[in-house]
């Protein structure tokens, strides 16, 4: 029988939550968030201390990757070897980490997905980004702890002259949390770092004028605004998008083809690719007209728009909004602080805390040093007595039974100092050796006294590390090639509207509207109007000159203006169809002005009862068939329906004629009429009866001009008919048409 004294009981709900805190702990620690201080989770730290105790640092020749993998899964790694392979391979790939810890040797994958090769097949070594990681760990500048079996000795962090955290970023998922860290530019970083330490308390917005932004290993083109790039690094959260790199080729004859050149980062190309190819198929790409991967060892990816007139600009926002050609990429900097806490924090804090760790490192280092130097001062001082005593020593040696306790008591010398004059050779003792031991007492002192006065002096210090971080921007900055700025920083896009004309190839045709309100297009604006047939009963009404790309726009005797695009009108066969079918005009109002839109064009819209206003084209454009309210009309007065728009013109010059039914005429400036986007208007021109007959725009000095038969007549002479705006007018001069209108 079981001896029930050893069982305990416990609440099962406390039991599940320690274990799984202890589990949330160590995901948190020991696998998914990366230290602060060097930017490295402790797989990828294990990994890089493997390979330095293979030996395998960049001078020397390449191992099998399945040596090192057995390493670090046999010392310090207690998982399973796809894991640690998988990291490995990942170090070494450039389109995946910005500046590689691992020189691979064989495939080690590529950009399109496809999966590295055995461990067993391929090589590796250091590269020197990684002996700067690993610098003077051998210094005791950082502590190391046991690994899990307690057989060996593993470092805690590592000392990190170079700036990992940012330089390479970092990714990873824990439990309830998260990191996601973009690379960045060294050179920026370091320029950043030599600032902070000018001034300590500089301000996110002075350190993004060094660190501009993240730099990505497969380069792209970032589109954030200064003030979004400010405010993630100040919070430690925030996003950067970042959009292909693209140019055009001019291939003769009008004819182009676009050109991706660079894809977004840990975007897989060959998926891309395959969503672009679905969405073409599905023919949600409507200005795509081909597309194809010429690629090598760059990237060439190349578009084929659908028409010649299809604008470059506008099919590559139509990519960017559907496919990976854009992607966003998170920005939470979520670390180990030096305690082993995880911490959110902003870019200064990062950046403070790797120069903590640098001055941490100098001291350590520097006191090591001292160490040494002392030790070997002891011993060098105890060997210059045995030189200027050379002949005691050997009578000492040769005769005396405990020659070191003879020793020590004679000349006061240390246990170590003895045990340096007995090991010594006898072809130690020639007088050259002197000289040299005299020489190395000198330097050794000197360098003392400079580490003496270093570990006195922050000062002094900083100035060492500022040293270090320059050294390092030498080595790894946008002269050489490794570290090119690779991600180039555009403007954040505008909200670009991918207009008709995008989709739509361009073709002239004559728009034909009759009175009963029948349109059609026509192809070419070669419409001779004697031609033109009607329906029995009808006539012609409306002709307008326009394109394929253009938007028709209409005005009703309601005061709605309605749009159509111009593609979308029935072609000349028969007599065309009713409008009525393709905008909803309410019974009893009809058509009183029809143009194509034109952006910008400022139009004078009037009710009959003389009350109108200016308007800009941009204003009334309708997305539905609904229309637009633009001018409120006033309700009907005595014996004339003023409830109706009546007159929507033009504004083409600095003066406005205003004709009433009384063939009454009024001229006066057009700034006198205000620009509004809705209502009634201003009185533009008052009449005792009837309303307003006809209105125009022109250029005061050019003077009014109106049909008149087959000529056209000028008036110059127009002070008898100027006056303020809603004034009655005069009659207008002689020979002014009988059907009173301009035209």
């Amino acid at each position: 029988m079981s001896d029930s004294s050893n069982v305990e009981i416990v609440d099962f709900s406390e039991a599940l939550g320690e274990r799984y805190l202890a589990y949330a702990l160590s995901t948190i620690t020991s696998r998914s968030l990366p230290d602060v201080r060097d930017g490295l989770k402790p797989v990828h730290r294990r990994l890089l201390w493997a390979m330095l105790q293979l030996k395998l640092d960049p001078k020397s020749g390449f191992k099998k990757c399945a040596r090192v993998v057995g390493d670090v899964i046999g010392k310090y790694h207690p998982h399973g070897d796809v894991a640690v392979y998988d990291t490995m391979v990942r170090l070494a790939q450039d389109f995946a980490v910005r500046y590689p810890l691992v020189d691979g040797q064989g495939n080690f994958g590529s950009i399109d997905g496809d999966n590295a090769a055995a461990m067993r097949y391929t090589e590796a070594r250091m590269t020197e980004v990684a002996v700067w990681l690993l610098k003077d760990i051998d210094k005791n500048t950082v502590n190391f702890r046991e690994t899990y079996d307690s057989q060996d000795m593993e470092p805690v962090v590592l000392p990190a002259c170079f700036p990992n955290l940012l330089a390479n970023g970092s990714e990873g998922i824990a439990v309830g949390m998260a990191t996601s860290i973009p690379p960045h530019n060294v050179e920026e970083i370091c320029d950043a770092l030599l600032y902070l330490i000018k001034s300590p308390n500089a301000t996110i917005e002075k350190l993004t004028q060094y660190i501009q932004a993240p730099d990505f290993p497969t380069g792209g083109v970032l589109v954030e605004s200064r003030e979004s790039i400010i405010a993630t690094y100040s919070t430690g959260r925030g996003s950067f998008r970042v959009r292909a790199k693209w140019e055009t080729e001019d291939l003769g004859h009008g004819v182009y083809q676009v050109v991706v050149t660079e894809i977004p980062y840990q975007v897989n190309k060959s998926k891309l690719l395959e969503k672009i190819a679905q969405l073409f198929k599905e023919k949600k790409l409507a200005l795509l007209g081909n597309l194809r991967d010429e690629s090598a060892e760059e990237i060439r990816i190349v578009f084929e728009p659908k028409t010649r007139t299809v604008d470059a600009q506008m099919l590559m926002e139509s990519l960017f909004k559907l496919t990976d050609l854009e992607s966003k990429f998170n920005l939470n900097m979520n670390v180990l602080t030096p305690e082993g806490s995880p911490q959110v924090m902003n870019l200064r804090e990062v950046l403070s805390a790797f120069l903590e760790h640098r001055h941490d490192v100098l001291i350590r280092r520097s006191k090591y040093r001292l160490e040494k130097i002392e030790h070997r001062l002891e011993v060098l001082n105890g060997l210059m007595i045995a030189y200027l005593n050379l002949d005691e020593v050997i009578r000492i040696i040769r005769e005396e039974d405990e020659p070191k306790q003879v020793m020590m008591d004679k000349w006061q010398l240390s246990e170590i100092q003895v045990e340096a004059i007995l090991n010594m050779r006898l072809r130690s003792l020639r007088k050259l050796e002197e000289i040299a031991i005299r020489t190395e007492l000198s330097e050794l002192e000197k360098e003392k006294t400079a580490l003496v006065e270093l570990l006195g002096n922050e000062s002094l210090r900083w100035k060492a590390i500022s040293d270090e971080i320059k050294d390092i921007k030498q080595s790894f900055g946008q002269k050489t090639e490794l570290g090119k700025r690779r991600t180039d920083i555009g403007d954040a896009p505008k909200d670009v509207v991918i207009s008709i004309e995008a989709f739509v190839e361009r073709e002239a045709i004559t728009v034909i509207c009759s009175k009963l309100g029948w349109i059609r297009a026509f192809k070419g604006h070669n419409i001779e109007e004697e031609s033109l047939k009607y329906k029995e009963g009808d006539e012609g009404r409306f002709i307008v000159k326009a394109y394929t790309t253009d938007k028709l726009v209409i005005f009703s005797s309601d005061g709605r203006f309605y749009t159509i695009g111009c593609d979308k009108l029935p072609r000349a066969k028969g007599h065309g169809d009713a409008l009525r079918l393709m905008i909803d005009i309410e019974q009893g109002h009809d058509i009183v002005a029809m143009d194509t839109y034109q952006k910008g064009r400022k139009l004078l819209v009037a009710s009959k009862a003389g009350k109108g206003f200016i308007v800009c084209e941009d204003d009334i454009l309708a997305t539905t068939k609904n229309g637009k309210q633009v001018l409120n009309v006033p309700e009907n007065a005595p014996n004339i329906k003023r409830n109706t728009a009546f007159l929507c013109t033009p504004i083409t010059g600095d003066h406005l004629a205003i004709l009433g039914d009384n063939r009454k005429l009024l001229v006066f400036p057009v700034a006198e009429v205000p620009e509004m986007k809705r209502g009634q208007g201003v009185q533009l021109q008052r009449y005792r009866d009837g309303g307003l007959a006809d209105a125009k725009s022109f250029n005061y000095e050019e003077g009014l001009t109106w049909q008149l038969g087959e000529r056209v007549r000028t008036e110059n002479n127009l002070i008898d008919w100027e006056g303020k705006r809603g004034h009655t007018g005069r009659m207008p001069p002689n020979g002014f048409p009988k059907k009173n209108s301009f035209s």
